[in-house]
């Protein structure tokens, strides 16, 4: 299932009508909050596209509550939940904040940035990078088949798949692996 969240809208019923701006800690907490609602009644595997198409301004403690922590909440769920997340219609000033607190986080996530194609931002290793790549181009592969090649060793390639599919940025299939954000 795919579940689109458009910022503005949450942002103008959540805050005010004609406001465009994600800025200050308050109101990244109220939009996160909403969020969250909205996701509760999400089960099953879900993707989730948070769309910035239509913010204009995103300050970094707005960036922390609604991406880093919204991110870092689902970890922590209580059952654990399939909930995997990409971000779309980012400008670059959004990207500075998001990336920013990512890495302060130790987080990684999937951006669209305008009219651009996915890519993996934040706190990422390079083998994870290769992996999440090969797999955007190429989906539902074996372990077997990414090692050889990308040329890792399998323990090596079984560690960082591992640590992608737990970070939500790799679903595990029944016949391999798929990258979050190809093709969304």
């Amino acid at each position: 299932m795919i579940n689109h969240i458009d910022l503005s809208s949450v942002l103008r019923r959540t805050v005010c009508e004609v406001y465009s701006d994600l800025v200050t800690r308050p109101t990244g907490a109220a939009v996160r909050t909403q969020i969250e609602r909205q996701l509760a009644d999400v089960s099953g595997r879900t993707l989730t596209v948070i769309d910035f198409s239509h913010v204009g301004l995103l300050d970094f403690s707005c960036a922390d509550e609604v991406v880093a922590k919204l991110l870092l909440r689902c970890e922590a769920a209580t059952p654990p939940r399939e909930l995997f997340f990409v971000v779309r219609g980012v400008n670059d000033s959004h990207l500075d904040a998001i990336e920013t607190v990512l890495e302060r986080h130790g987080l990684a996530l999937v951006v669209e940035v305008l009219d651009g194609p996915p890519a993996l931002v934040g706190a990422v290793e390079d083998g994870e990078k290769r992996i999440w790549e090969a797999l955007c181009l190429r989906p539902a592969r074996s372990l077997r088949e990414i090692a050889q090649e990308l040329g890792l060793a399998h323990d090596e390639a079984a560690r960082l798949v591992e640590s992608l599919c737990r970070r939500r940025l790799v679903m595990r299939l029944d016949d391999g692996y798929l990258a979050v954000g190809a093709g969304t």
